[in-house]
């Protein structure tokens, strides 16, 4: 490869939170493309769906055409149709709408394979490929290493017109599926291990999801790759940092098949996160094997199970935006995707009051048989979204944590002998711990203070602690799921599912939450966000998912 002819713009574009951005601007100031406007792609391999490393792929490639007024394809790289599947075709369609992209062209790699083919007979007439009947194992052993340079194949000699005919003979299903191979004619002793006359096209009897038997030769991904940004116009194919190795073999195949104006390959960082798997084969295997729920389950990083799990597209494109674009490999801290979604749905969803592990409070000297209606706010942080009537009488259910029949230092909320504020409501006061034979609580006996009703004017003293509640009559039997990290750390390193990565708990919930409608998200109040499951909750069941916690760990 030849050397930069700009090693300082280089620098500083490595330095760059967006290094991307300033090659572009690079190429847009020399005229590189003569006029051409910036044209990217989002180029997915339809063999499983799409996960959060993937996101910001999608975001990267549709901005980019966005910032410079251009314009961003999705194309599927279907190669290989022993892997692919209509499926993943259709799930991917969906995240990328989701997400809020719209693309310009949608293409398939399958959609060109004439054009391979007569690119794959161009390199034959030129001496630059030929077929080789080594199988699969001999080429690797004829490879080299690292440190050794590889053996030409004893094939590699063939005339064109031999080659022609055999690669024809492919085509035309006359030899079995590793028979034979067509390899690029490149350098058995190149460093890049890469140039080292790879396979271009190899048989697979397999039906394709777009093509069905019409072919039974395929293209590699290496071959095939250049040739559709060639044909699309594609200016920046903008890559994952493992391709960078590849760069050198993506721009031979342009120039040995003398397409004009060729493709700029640039490569970023991909996204790790921690706790987290995004190994697409692993994801798979988890799917298969049943060890979670399906391939949109909440707990996998995938884009369905975030979506399912109820992060919202403007979260996951402001999580993109922060980590930057880098060329150097590192890890972000989950912590930034849970920081993300919380700021987002903060000023956006309505608060509800929700109790799990609950323990029964009844208020001594309410009103015999009365009850009342109490307000409060549906989002503390905006007051234009109004209030909401909660039902109110002596018999209530408080949060199982907000009570401690011993208390420990500092803890606010209710034991005996302690006052708190019911939250829209009054001052209650616990003055007697009920227990069943066993000495588990069964209720707490209470008064309440009928002057302190909130709203209802100036305090006549101060409590510490403020807690939420609902109306045991008419509170609402709901199930929440909490979700931990899919993956831990095996005895070996290797990643185990995570035995309590799902934690069910049953909730009681103010009336209003009996009409949630799925996808609904809410804040249940002192706990966190959380959306009704889009698949589970229906009119007479209704599940939440644990979206986020209030509470942020990251700095």
């Amino acid at each position: 490869m030849p050397e930069s002819t700009h090693p300082e713009a280089d620098a500083a574009a490595e330095a760059s939170t967006n290094f991307i951005h300033l090659i572009i601007d690079r190429d847009i100031a020399e005229d590189k493309y003569q006029g051409k406007p910036v044209q990217t792609r989002f180029p997915p391999e339809p063999n499983g769906y799409l996960h959060i490393g993937h996101a910001k792929a999608i975001c990267l490639n549709f901005s980019t055409a966005e910032k410079y007024g251009g314009a961003c394809n999705l194309r599927f790289d279907d190669t290989n149709p022993v892997k692919e599947d209509t499926e993943y075709v259709d799930s991917i369609e969906e995240d990328v709408r989701w997400l809020g992209f719209k693309w310009t062209g949608l293409y398939f790699a399958s959609d060109y394979f004439d054009t391979m083919y007569e690119c794959a007979l161009k390199l034959i007439r030129n001496g630059k490929a030929f077929v080789d009947d080594l199988s699969a194992d001999e080429i690797r052993a004829y490879r080299g290493t690292l440190t050794e340079p590889g053996r030409e194949s004893p094939h590699r000699t063939r005339g064109a017109e031999e080659n022609l005919r055999l690669f024809e003979e492919m085509r035309a299903s006359r030899y079995a599926d590793g028979e034979k191979v067509l390899r690029a004619k490149i350098d058995m002793a190149s460093p890049n291990i890469n140039l080292r006359d790879p396979v271009l096209y190899r048989i697979a009897r397999a039906e394709h999801h777009n093509t069905g038997n019409q072919w039974c030769i395929y293209p590699m991904y290496d071959y095939a790759h250049p040739i559709e940004d060639a044909i699309e116009g594609i200016t920046h194919s903008i890559c994952t940092l493992e391709f960078e190795d590849h760069r050198p073999l993506y721009d031979w195949v342009l120039e040995a098949t003398e397409w004009p104006l060729p493709p700029r390959q640039i490569e970023f960082a991909r996204l790790n996160l921690t706790d987290t798997v995004m190994s697409k084969r692993y994801l798979k295997a988890l799917v298969e094997n049943g060890g979670v729920e399906g391939w949109d389950d909440p707990r996998m990083p995938t884009i369905a199970g975030i979506r399912r799990r109820g992060y919202t597209p403007e979260a996951i494109r402001d999580f993109c935006e922060r980590i930057g674009v880098s060329k150097s490999n590192s890890t972000v801290d989950i912590a930034l995707l849970e920081h993300c979604a919380r700021e987002d749905l903060k000023p956006k969803v309505e608060s509800r009051n929700v109790v799990v592990d609950p323990v029964k409070v009844v208020i001594t000297n309410y009103p015999a048989g009365g009850g009342e209606e109490v307000r409060v706010e549906n989002n503390k942080d905006d007051p234009a979204m109004g209030t909401r009537a909660l039902p109110f009488s002596g018999e209530l259910y408080i949060d199982g944590a907000d009570f401690m029949e011993v208390p420990e230092k500092k803890y606010f909320r209710l034991f005996p002998g302690n006052e708190v504020r019911f939250k829209g409501a009054y001052f209650v006061k616990c003055n007697e711990v009920c227990k069943d034979e066993a000495g588990a609580v069964t209720e707490l006996r209470c008064t309440y203070d009928p002057e302190t009703k909130s709203g209802g004017g100036p305090e006549p003293r101060k409590v510490k602690g403020t807690i939420h509640w609902v109306d045991a009559k008419t509170a609402v039997k709901i199930q929440i799921r909490y979700y931990g990290h899919l993956m831990l750390e095996g005895e070996n390193g290797e990643p185990a599912l995570n035995p309590d990565s799902l934690i069910e708990k049953e909730g009681w919930a103010e009336p209003a939450l009996a009409g949630a409608k799925p996808g609904e998200r809410f804040q249940f109040f002192r706990h966190g966000y959380y959306i009704a499951d889009e698949t589970l909750t229906n009119e007479s069941s209704k599940v939440f998912n644990e979206i986020v916690g209030l509470k942020s760990s990251w700095k």
